[in-house]
């Protein structure tokens, strides 16, 4: 098997981590509605969930995380392509989001974020009248037992 290897991009890793200086990554997420709420699930393997920082600023989500370097004393690397350093991923999260409600979990590598929608955005359904709902009698009884008649 065939591996690629890029000096290049060997020594710009060599020479943020002997800098200790990394640029920000962005973490693969998917985004998806299901019912009345969206759902962030970004990939973070590795990552201490004591490190991740989830911030809401008025309609802008900001996700942070920190995945910190192995630095053991005697280890000599063979390899090292896991990424290190900090990763960040922002959303504009646009009208209709109850931005007081967004909850957050980390399991198994996955951070979910459940970010719900608000009430009055939710889709509902308009009854539509026609014509001749529009004539509708509505009848309500006199106190001799009769109805009268109230146009809707």
């Amino acid at each position: 098997m065939a591996m690629k290897f890029d000096p290049f991009q060997e020594l710009d890793r060599m020479t943020q981590a002997l800098r200790g200086e990394g640029t920000l990554r962005a973490m693969p997420m998917d985004l998806y509605r299901q019912g009345d709420q969206y759902i962030l699930a970004a990939d973070l393997p590795g990552i201490d969930p004591g490190s991740i920082d989830i911030d809401v600023d008025g309609q802008l989500l900001t996700i942070r995380a920190q995945r910190t370097l192995l630095n053991a004393d005697g280890v000599k690397w063979l390899t090292r392509e896991r990424e290190s350093g900090s990763f960040l991923r922002q959303l504009n999260l646009g009208q209709g989001i109850d931005t007081e409600k967004i909850s957050a979990q980390y399991e198994n590598g996955v951070l979910s974020v459940i970010i719900p929608v608000v009430e009055r955005a939710k889709p509902r359904k308009i009854a539509v009248q026609t014509s001749t709902d529009d004539a509708a009698v509505v009848g309500e009884a006199s106190e001799d037992g009769e109805q009268e008649a109230v146009s809707a």
